[in-house]
Protein backbone atom coordinates (compact mmCIF):
# COMPACT_ATOMS: atom_id res chain seq x y z
CA UNK A 1 0.00 0.00 0.00
CA UNK A 2 1.22 3.17 -0.87
CA UNK A 3 2.57 5.74 1.53
CA UNK A 4 0.00 9.26 1.89
CA UNK A 5 2.89 12.01 1.85
CA UNK A 6 2.16 15.53 2.55
CA UNK A 7 3.01 17.83 -0.29
CA UNK A 8 4.62 21.22 -0.03
CA UNK A 9 3.26 23.85 -3.05
CA UNK A 10 5.03 26.76 -4.28
CA UNK A 11 3.33 29.85 -6.64
CA UNK A 12 3.59 32.43 -8.01
CA UNK A 13 0.04 33.36 -9.33
CA UNK A 14 -3.26 31.95 -10.34
CA UNK A 15 -2.58 28.50 -9.19
CA UNK A 16 -4.17 26.40 -11.89
CA UNK A 17 -1.80 23.24 -11.21
CA UNK A 18 -2.51 23.57 -7.55
CA UNK A 19 -6.12 23.45 -8.23
CA UNK A 20 -5.77 20.40 -9.85
CA UNK A 21 -3.63 18.82 -7.17
CA UNK A 22 -6.15 19.92 -4.92
CA UNK A 23 -8.82 18.12 -6.48
CA UNK A 24 -6.63 15.01 -7.52
CA UNK A 25 -5.97 14.44 -3.43
CA UNK A 26 -9.52 15.66 -2.65
CA UNK A 27 -11.30 12.40 -5.05
CA UNK A 28 -8.45 10.19 -3.88
CA UNK A 29 -6.69 9.77 -6.90
CA UNK A 30 -3.22 10.93 -5.40
CA UNK A 31 -1.83 9.21 -1.93
CA UNK A 32 -1.17 12.77 -0.43
CA UNK A 33 -2.18 15.78 1.68
CA UNK A 34 -1.66 19.49 0.44
CA UNK A 35 -0.13 20.68 4.10
CA UNK A 36 1.52 24.32 3.06
CA UNK A 37 1.21 26.20 -0.05
CA UNK A 38 3.93 28.94 0.33
CA UNK A 39 3.69 32.26 -2.27
CA UNK A 40 6.16 35.02 -3.22
CA UNK A 41 3.54 37.10 -4.40
CA UNK A 42 1.16 38.15 -1.53
CA UNK A 43 -1.86 39.17 -4.26
CA UNK A 44 -1.14 35.31 -5.93
CA UNK A 45 -4.96 34.00 -6.75
CA UNK A 46 -3.75 30.46 -5.68
CA UNK A 47 -3.83 31.34 -2.03
CA UNK A 48 -7.47 32.22 -2.43
CA UNK A 49 -7.39 28.53 -3.82
CA UNK A 50 -5.73 27.07 -0.97
CA UNK A 51 -7.77 28.83 2.29
CA UNK A 52 -10.94 27.75 0.38
CA UNK A 53 -9.99 24.42 0.80
CA UNK A 54 -9.07 25.01 4.21
CA UNK A 55 -5.15 24.32 3.17
CA UNK A 56 -2.35 26.53 5.33
CA UNK A 57 -0.73 29.23 3.29
CA UNK A 58 2.23 31.09 3.63
CA UNK A 59 3.24 34.75 2.06
CA UNK A 60 7.05 35.38 1.99
CA UNK A 61 8.06 38.35 0.60
CA UNK A 62 12.08 38.33 -1.54
CA UNK A 63 12.44 41.81 -0.02
CA UNK A 64 12.97 40.84 3.22
CA UNK A 65 15.52 38.49 2.40
CA UNK A 66 19.33 39.64 1.52
CA UNK A 67 19.92 37.37 -1.66
CA UNK A 68 17.69 34.08 -3.10
CA UNK A 69 19.46 32.16 -0.84
CA UNK A 70 18.37 33.16 2.14
CA UNK A 71 14.42 33.13 1.07
CA UNK A 72 15.21 29.96 -0.21
CA UNK A 73 16.72 28.74 3.54
CA UNK A 74 13.47 30.33 5.12
CA UNK A 75 11.29 28.26 2.23
CA UNK A 76 12.95 24.83 3.82
CA UNK A 77 12.34 26.21 7.54
CA UNK A 78 8.76 26.32 6.72
CA UNK A 79 8.60 23.14 4.97
CA UNK A 80 10.25 21.18 7.35
CA UNK A 81 7.88 22.92 10.16
CA UNK A 82 4.61 21.19 8.16
CA UNK A 83 6.68 18.25 7.57
CA UNK A 84 6.67 18.32 3.93
CA UNK A 85 7.76 14.90 1.65
CA UNK A 86 7.24 16.30 -1.55
CA UNK A 87 7.53 19.92 -2.83
CA UNK A 88 5.92 20.49 -6.22
CA UNK A 89 6.32 24.49 -8.19
CA UNK A 90 3.32 25.27 -9.60
CA UNK A 91 3.92 28.57 -11.73
CA UNK A 92 6.54 29.56 -9.13
CA UNK A 93 8.87 32.42 -10.55
CA UNK A 94 11.89 31.95 -9.24
CA UNK A 95 14.91 29.75 -9.85
CA UNK A 96 15.38 27.72 -7.04
CA UNK A 97 18.73 27.64 -5.22
CA UNK A 98 20.92 24.70 -3.70
CA UNK A 99 19.67 26.10 -0.90
CA UNK A 100 16.56 24.53 -1.46
CA UNK A 101 17.67 21.74 -3.69
CA UNK A 102 19.79 20.13 -1.52
CA UNK A 103 17.84 19.15 1.61
CA UNK A 104 15.46 18.30 -1.08
CA UNK A 105 17.41 16.73 -3.72
CA UNK A 106 14.76 14.38 -5.98
CA UNK A 107 12.09 15.70 -3.91
CA UNK A 108 11.43 18.74 -5.72
CA UNK A 109 9.30 18.79 -9.03
CA UNK A 110 8.87 21.00 -11.67
CA UNK A 111 5.87 21.52 -14.25
CA UNK A 112 7.35 23.33 -17.95
CA UNK A 113 4.96 23.96 -20.85
CA UNK A 114 6.93 22.30 -23.17
CA UNK A 115 8.67 19.09 -24.26
CA UNK A 116 12.14 19.98 -22.10
CA UNK A 117 15.06 20.30 -22.92
CA UNK A 118 13.23 22.73 -25.51
CA UNK A 119 12.22 25.95 -24.67
CA UNK A 120 13.35 26.06 -21.20
CA UNK A 121 12.33 29.74 -19.06
CA UNK A 122 9.72 32.38 -19.80
CA UNK A 123 7.13 32.11 -22.93
CA UNK A 124 7.49 28.38 -23.92
CA UNK A 125 4.54 28.55 -26.25
CA UNK A 126 5.63 31.68 -27.70
CA UNK A 127 9.08 30.37 -28.36
CA UNK A 128 8.08 26.78 -29.86
CA UNK A 129 5.63 28.82 -32.38
CA UNK A 130 7.91 30.72 -33.43
CA UNK A 131 10.37 27.73 -33.58
CA UNK A 132 7.44 26.34 -35.76
CA UNK A 133 7.52 23.11 -34.39
CA UNK A 134 4.65 20.36 -35.20
CA UNK A 135 4.46 19.58 -31.69
CA UNK A 136 4.55 20.79 -28.02
CA UNK A 137 3.27 19.60 -24.92
CA UNK A 138 4.63 19.91 -20.98
CA UNK A 139 6.90 18.12 -18.42
CA UNK A 140 6.90 17.27 -15.21
CA UNK A 141 10.81 17.28 -13.91
CA UNK A 142 12.94 16.83 -10.85
CA UNK A 143 14.78 20.36 -10.11
CA UNK A 144 18.38 20.99 -10.23
CA UNK A 145 20.19 23.99 -10.14
CA UNK A 146 19.51 26.15 -13.59
CA UNK A 147 16.69 27.03 -15.23
CA UNK A 148 13.79 24.06 -15.57
CA UNK A 149 16.64 21.37 -15.72
CA UNK A 150 16.49 17.71 -13.89
CA UNK A 151 15.82 14.40 -14.76
CA UNK A 152 12.73 14.22 -16.72
CA UNK A 153 9.64 12.15 -14.75
CA UNK A 154 6.58 12.73 -17.32
CA UNK A 155 5.68 14.23 -20.45
CA UNK A 156 2.68 14.93 -22.61
CA UNK A 157 2.75 15.68 -26.18
CA UNK A 158 0.83 18.12 -27.75
CA UNK A 159 0.18 19.40 -31.48
CA UNK A 160 0.98 22.58 -32.77
CA UNK A 161 -1.72 23.88 -35.37
CA UNK A 162 -0.91 26.04 -37.90
CA UNK A 163 -4.08 28.37 -37.10
CA UNK A 164 -2.57 28.20 -33.10
CA UNK A 165 -2.04 31.26 -30.94
CA UNK A 166 -0.07 31.67 -27.96
CA UNK A 167 -3.33 31.47 -26.18
CA UNK A 168 -5.13 28.83 -28.15
CA UNK A 169 -1.33 26.49 -27.46
CA UNK A 170 -0.86 27.40 -24.05
CA UNK A 171 -4.59 26.38 -23.60
CA UNK A 172 -4.19 23.11 -24.72
CA UNK A 173 -0.72 22.41 -22.86
CA UNK A 174 -2.73 23.60 -19.96
CA UNK A 175 -4.92 20.49 -20.23
CA UNK A 176 -2.53 17.92 -20.25
CA UNK A 177 -0.16 19.58 -17.49
CA UNK A 178 -3.45 19.21 -15.12
CA UNK A 179 -3.80 15.15 -15.81
CA UNK A 180 0.05 14.78 -15.59
CA UNK A 181 1.19 16.70 -12.64
CA UNK A 182 -1.03 14.64 -10.49
CA UNK A 183 0.05 11.23 -11.94
CA UNK A 184 3.67 12.25 -11.50
CA UNK A 185 2.80 12.67 -8.18
CA UNK A 186 1.19 9.52 -7.53
CA UNK A 187 4.38 7.64 -8.58
CA UNK A 188 6.39 9.34 -6.36
CA UNK A 189 4.11 8.65 -3.46
CA UNK A 190 4.09 5.09 -4.71
CA UNK A 191 7.91 5.26 -4.30
CA UNK A 192 8.11 3.89 -8.15
CA UNK A 193 10.71 6.82 -9.17
CA UNK A 194 14.49 5.98 -9.38
CA UNK A 195 16.19 8.35 -10.37
CA UNK A 196 19.96 6.97 -12.23
CA UNK A 197 21.96 9.81 -13.30
CA UNK A 198 19.39 11.97 -15.76
CA UNK A 199 16.91 8.98 -16.76
CA UNK A 200 14.17 8.50 -14.00
CA UNK A 201 12.93 5.06 -14.29
CA UNK A 202 9.47 3.92 -13.07
CA UNK A 203 9.49 0.70 -11.27
CA UNK A 204 6.67 -1.82 -11.92
CA UNK A 205 4.32 -2.41 -14.13
CA UNK A 206 3.10 1.30 -15.86
CA UNK A 207 -0.94 1.71 -14.32
CA UNK A 208 -1.23 5.14 -15.69
CA UNK A 209 -2.26 6.51 -19.43
CA UNK A 210 -3.49 9.68 -20.48
CA UNK A 211 -6.17 6.95 -22.89
CA UNK A 212 -4.64 9.03 -26.04
CA UNK A 213 -2.48 7.18 -29.35
CA UNK A 214 0.63 8.29 -30.73
CA UNK A 215 -0.07 11.44 -32.67
CA UNK A 216 1.64 12.28 -36.36
CA UNK A 217 1.57 15.73 -36.98
CA UNK A 218 0.74 16.75 -39.90
CA UNK A 219 -1.12 13.69 -40.67
CA UNK A 220 -1.14 12.17 -43.65
CA UNK A 221 -3.82 9.78 -45.05
CA UNK A 222 -1.89 6.94 -47.37
CA UNK A 223 -3.59 6.61 -51.01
Amino acid sequence: MSKKIRLGVLISGRGSNLQSVIEASKNGIIDADIAIVISDKKDAYGLVRAKENDIPTLFLSPKDYKNREDFDKKVVEELNNYKVDLVLLAGFMRIVTSALIEPFRNRIMNIHPALLPSFPGLDAQKQALEYGVKFSGCTVHFVEEGMDEGPIIIQAVVPVMDNDTVDSLSERILKYEHKIYPIAVQLFAEGRLKVEERRVKVLGKAAHHLGEKVLINPYLNRR
